[in-house]
Order: C-alpha cells, then structure tokens, then sequence
C-alpha cells in the first residue's frame, strides 16, 4: 500500500479514531474491510470504478490519512468526499456542543465524551442492505448474514491488497436476481431486500438525499418491508444526515441516561425536538452511553 497516492485529509478536534474503530470492529464485514487498531481499509465500486482505500489517523496534525488504489484514481475528487462523510470530518464539534449545552440529558454525555462524531457508511445502498438484514436481530447477527451474502455474490476485487479487502460489495442488480435461500432471513425480510434492491436497480427508488431526509424516509416507507425505524437508521448511517433520528431504536429508548426501565417511543420524540437540528448527534451520545453494551 505504500507506493500508493497519500491525502491528508483535516478535521476540527477533538476527533476520536477510537469511536470509529469501536464502531467498524462491532460491525465488520472480513471480505470487503480490514481493520487494525491504527487503521482502516475497505474495497470500493463507484460507478464502473473499482479498487480499495485505506486511512488511519493522524491526531498529531489534525487530519486523517487517506490512500487510494491506482484503479481508483479516477474517481479520487468524489470518493474523498465520500471518505470525509464517512468519517465526519466536516462538523463542528463546538457548535454541536454549544447547542447541547442547557440540555440536561446530553449536556453531561457530551462533557464526557467530547466531539463525537456520526460514524456514516461508504455507501448508501451497503447500509440500506444492512438495515434490512439487522431488523429484529443483533449487530453481531446481522454481520452474520450479511458476510454470507459478501461470500455468495461478491466479485473478487481486482487490485485487492495482499493483506486487505479481497471482495466488492454485491450490487443492486446481483441482489435483486439472486438466490437467497438458505442465507438465514426470514422469508419477509428476503422480499425486502430483494424489493429494495430492484427498485434501485431499475430507478424507481432514488437513494440520496438532495431532497432532505424526510423525502428518503417517506420513500423508503413506501416500499414493503421497510418501516421508520429502518428508513430513520438508512438515512443516519447511510448518509450522515444530521437531524435524522430513529426514535423507536431500542438502544435509545434504553439508554441509561433515562434510568430503570427507559423511555418510551412518544416521550422520546418529544424530548428529541429540543435537539433538533442535530439529532442524529444526540442520537449518536445516547447509543454510545448504552453501548458500551453496544447494539447501535
């Protein structure tokens, strides 16, 4: 990896590389990421470029580093905005703590644990997939089937790292059109998945959010199998979109901040107004108050 292309790529601090290694070991997928405790590494697909990009941090300048494959040169302006998402580089940690400040639940989260960041998938449709495969099951479970899923339709890579990532995510199409008996889902859950993947496939559903996130969600929503808490998760962790908030999540509704027994889903809502227009970041403070237990 070395004789590869080197960005560095600055951010405001605090900005703790240990909340995103927690976050991608919890999370793993073998094939297409790697990751050590100085470091990540996943393959790439954007369009008809394919390669891989590794980072590890640089706490000492401020910035994170980023290498990228030749085969994905090409495609370096976007996927460098793709790896800033991913790794939220671009907030301002004080403001988000500013706005916290009088709030007595987040306030003393915060204080705690300055400057966390909302740790964001590479790709949107990855998450979507993920989302759909983790519904009513544990992070560690839903890891589970979807590396199944990595290793029955995943194109080997064809620059892949001797000690990295050696497979490509499977794309809409191959999802859509495959077999996926026997992969350890619900017979429901499948038909979600493979809905949402043709519907990506074929352009019916858009999968960004330059419209805002309530139109994603209302998309989403309106496809079979997909309700709020999924469509909610899809847009915080598969965009990064800052007020998106999955109030129904249990690891927020049980958050120790709220004592013996949680909160539920309609008092956290209301609560969650007051955070707004960074809800995601609450959220993001709730889950990991709970998480050292970890399912967020």
């Amino acid at each position: 990896m070395n004789s590869t292309p080197v960005l560095h790529l600055p951010f405001l601090p605090p900005w703790d590389w240990q909340q995103f290694q927690r976050h991608f070991a919890l999370r793993l997928l073998p094939g297409v990421e790697t990751l050590d405790a100085n470091g990540y590494c996943r393959s790439l697909r954007m369009g008809s470029v394919t390669g891989w990009f590794a980072v590890r941090p640089l706490p000492e300048t401020n910035s994170l580093e980023l290498r990228i494959s030749p085969s994905a040169l090409a495609a370096s302006a976007a996927l460098v905005t793709r790896v800033r998402r991913m790794f939220d580089l671009d907030a301002d940690p004080q403001a988000i703590a500013t706005h916290f400040a009088g709030d007595a639940v987040l306030a003393p989260l915060v204080a705690r644990a300055p400057g966390l960041r909302l740790p964001t998938a590479f790709d949107p449709f990855e998450q979507a997939v993920r989302a759909i495969v983790g519904q009513q099951v544990t992070v560690k479970a839903a890891v589970t089937i979807t590396n199944r899923l990595v290793a029955r339709l995943g194109e080997p890579l064809a620059d892949a790292p001797a000690s990295g990532p050696q497979r490509l995510f499977p794309t809409p199409e191959q999802l859509a059109n495959a077999d996926l008996s026997a992969i350890g889902m619900p017979a429901k859950r499948v038909a979600a998945l493979q809905h949402l993947a043709a519907a990506v496939a074929d352009g019916s559903l858009e999968l960004h959010v330059e419209d805002g996130a309530d139109a994603l969600v209302e998309r989403l929503c309106a496809l079979p199998g997909i309700g709020p808490w999924t469509a909610e998760y899809i847009a915080l962790r598969g965009f990064g979109a800052v007020d998106a908030f999955p109030g129904a999540d249990l690891g927020l509704l049980k958050s120790p901040v709220w004592g013996p027994g949680g909160v539920n889903a309609r008092e956290l809502k209301r609560r969650a107004e007051a955070w707004r227009p960074w809800r995601a970041y609450a959220a993001i403070y709730l889950w990991e108050r709970y998480g050292a237990a970890g399912d967020d």
